[in-house]
């Protein structure tokens, strides 16, 4: 009897034993791929679930992923990009919340494949579809299909006159400008406009043909304008600054505004840009051309420093003014810019700006519009030009 029992322990124990090493060979036979994070860290995952209330991403977790995003465009742009299978990039907001599972983000994953896309279609200059959402001063606030926000320059679009009917409005248009680092995406559409569409634009216009044009936009670099042909057709010009006044202007905004009407002359045609160059300071004569014969060559003039220059110095000339004294009662409206070389100044002689400057006339220069003088030196130094 007792070794009946004896016998039974000890299948007994002999099960349990062989039991607890079957256990133990199969936890130490699996191999699991669960990894620990860190945040901020990037990691590989693959989207299993994409709604727009709920996207998981798995990424070898003991959970999986979940990606709050806020952002309603950023979150279309998931929505418009990504599939469920989709293999992604994803950057640990928290390693595990009070939920237990990590927080993900897909913003610069997203970014970066949206970027692609359009340096893509930029290269092939395939159209893309935008939404004109609101006017600025320089253009328009467009979105992409895929949420992607842009900016249309008035300069690129085909008709600056019909611009009011654009905004609500969906266009075609090309991926003219990309800048990663600011996220900064420009559009045309005044690109998908063929030469020869241009060409019969502007062909009832001839270079120095007057005409009117209405300011459509102020930018540093000039005024935009729109302008009517003969035939009734709407076209973009551009007054560069350099063509807005014979004399220095700095500031636009002083002098005119938006909707303005301007009278101006016609002096070229851009057919890359697909507008007509046009000019507001050669509806009149150069006044330099008037002031120039006040001076001849030799003559011995004084005048006051404006600005020292790398290349040399800069001065205020008056056409009568013989010397400092009479130079100071003279008005700033008749003088004429002068300028003194560099290598024409001697190395022990330094000037400032306020110096009276006396010195010889030794060219008019009419395309600079300037009188360039040799100074007048009381002994001629050692090694002077």
């Amino acid at each position: 009897m007792v070794d009946q029992k004896s016998k039974i322990k000890n299948q007994r124990s002999g099960n349990n034993t062989s039991g607890s090493s079957a256990m133990a060979r199969l936890l130490s036979s699996a191999k699991t791929s669960i990894v620990t994070f860190k945040k901020g860290e990037n990691v590989n995952g693959i989207v299993t679930k994409l709604t727009p209330r709920e996207i998981l991403i798995d990424i070898n977790a003991k959970t999986e992923a979940v990606v709050l995003e806020k952002d309603k465009k950023i979150l279309k742009r998931l929505l418009s990009q990504l599939k469920e299978g989709d293999k992604v990039e994803v950057t640990i907001l928290n390693t595990e919340s009070e939920m237990g599972y990590p927080v993900v983000s897909l913003r610069r994953f997203i970014d970066n494949l949206t970027f692609k896309n359009l340096e893509e279609l930029k290269k092939e200059k395939k159209p893309v579809s935008v939404f004109i959402e609101n006017r600025t001063s320089g253009g328009f606030l467009v979105l992409t299909d895929d949420g992607m926000q842009g900016f249309l320059p008035n300069s690129q679009i085909s008709s600056i006159e019909n611009a009011q009917t654009l905004i609500g409005k969906k266009i075609d248009a090309i991926v003219w400008e990309i800048d990663r680092p600011t996220k900064k995406i420009i559009f045309s559409k005044k690109a998908m406009q063929g030469s020869g569409e241009f060409d019969d634009s502007v062909k009832s216009l001839k270079v120095d043909q007057k005409i009117s044009a209405t300011v459509s936009s102020i930018v540093p670099f000039g005024l935009f304008v729109t302008l009517q042909t003969t035939d009734g057709k709407q076209i973009e010009g551009l007054v560069h600054i350099s063509e807005i006044s014979w004399e220095k202007v700095t500031n636009l905004d002083e002098l005119y505004s938006v909707g303005q009407k301007i009278e101006m002359v016609v002096i070229g045609f851009d057919k890359d840009s697909k507008r007509v160059d046009l000019s507001i300071k050669r509806l009149t004569n150069d006044p330099f051309e008037e002031k120039a014969k006040n001076f001849s060559v030799d003559q011995k003039i004084t005048g006051k420093v404006t600005q020292v220059l790398d290349s040399g110095v800069v001065l205020e000339l008056h056409p009568s003014a013989r010397a400092s004294t009479e130079l100071s009662r003279m008005s700033s409206g008749q003088a004429v810019e002068g300028f003194i070389r560099k290598e024409k100044i001697p190395p022990t002689v330094t000037y400032s700006v306020g110096d009276s400057v006396t010195g010889t006339v030794f060219q008019i220069d009419k395309k600079r519009r300037r009188i360039v003088l040799i100074p007048v030196l009381l002994e001629k130094p050692i090694g002077y030009r």
